[in-house]
C-alpha cells in the first residue's frame, strides 16, 4: 500500500459514506448525537480536498498529514479519534515504503490501539472499536499464515460486518448512547457502522484488478 492508493481509498470511503447517508443519520438519532454522518462527511471531504498536498509524500507522511488534517477538522470525539488512528499508522509504517501485508496488518494494529488508548476503551463497549479490534486481530492472524491478499480482504469484510452486528445487542458506556441504558440495546452503533464502511470500501478497492 503506497500513498496512491491511500488517495484513491479517500474516494472510495467518501462515497461510501455519501451512500450510506440515510442509514447513518437513521442510527445516530438512534442513539448517538446526531452529527455523526455530517462529521464523517467533512472529515472525507478534508481528506480528498488533500490530493495533490498528499501525492508527492511517501506514505507515512500522507497517513501523519491526514491525521492532522482530521483533527483540526472533526469536531466531537471523532477528531481524536480517528487523527490518533492515522498518527499512529504513520509512526508504524516501515521507513523504507516496503510494506507487505503484516507491515500493513501492525500498522493498522497501532491505530486501533492509539484509539483504544484515547478513547479508554476497550472490545465491547458499543463503539466503533466492536469493529476495528476484531478487525485488526483477524488482519495480523491471517498476515502471520500468509494468507493472499483476496483472502486477507475478503474475510476482513466479514469480521467487519459481523463486528457491526454485534453491537446491536450491546448495552453502550461510552458517549451519549452509555445514558440509555437497556434502551440501547437493538440499536446498531453509528460508529461502528462508519467504520464497517471504511474498511469494506478499502478491501474492495484492494480486491479491484
Amino acid at each position: 500500500m503506497h500513498t496512491a492508493f491511500i488517495l484513491d481509498a479517500a474516494k472510495a470511503i467518501q462515497q461510501s459514506i455519501l451512500d450510506n447517508e440515510a442509514a447513518l443519520e437513521s442510527l445516530d438519532r438512534a442513539i448517538g448525537d446526531g452529527d455523526h454522518y455530517i462529521n464523517m462527511k467533512r472529515g472525507a471531504q478534508a481528506i480528498v480536498g488533500m490530493q495533490e498536498e498528499l501525492a508527492s509524500l511517501n506514505t507515512a507522511l500522507a497517513l501523519n498529514k491526514i491525521g492532522l488534517k482530521l483533527l483540526s477538522t472533526l469536531g466531537g470525539a471523532s477528531g481524536p479519534l480517528l487523527a490518533s488512528f492515522f498518527m499512529s499508522m504513520a509512526k508504524q509504517w516501515p521507513a523504507a515504503e516496503n510494506a507487505n501485508p503484516l507491515s500493513i496488518a501492525l500498522a493498522f494494529d497501532a491505530g486501533v490501539q492509539a484509539i483504544m488508548l484515547r478513547g479508554k476503551a476497550d472490545l465491547g463497549e458499543k463503539t466503533m472499536l466492536d469493529v476495528l479490534i476484531p478487525v485488526s486481530q483477524q488482519f495480523k492472524q491471517l498476515a502471520e499464515k500468509n494468507q493472499s491478499k483476496a483472502y486477507i480482504c475478503s474475510a476482513l469484510i466479514e469480521s467487519a460486518e459481523q463486528g457491526l452486528i454485534n453491537t446491536r445487542d450491546l448495552i453502550a458506556t461510552k458517549g451519549r448512547a452509555a445514558g440509555l441504558g437497556e434502551r440501547a440495546i437493538g440499536h446498531l452503533d453509528p460508529g461502528a457502522k462508519s467504520c464497517q464502511l471504511m474498511i469494506t470500501a478499502v478491501c474492495q478497492l484492494a480486491l479491484t484488478p
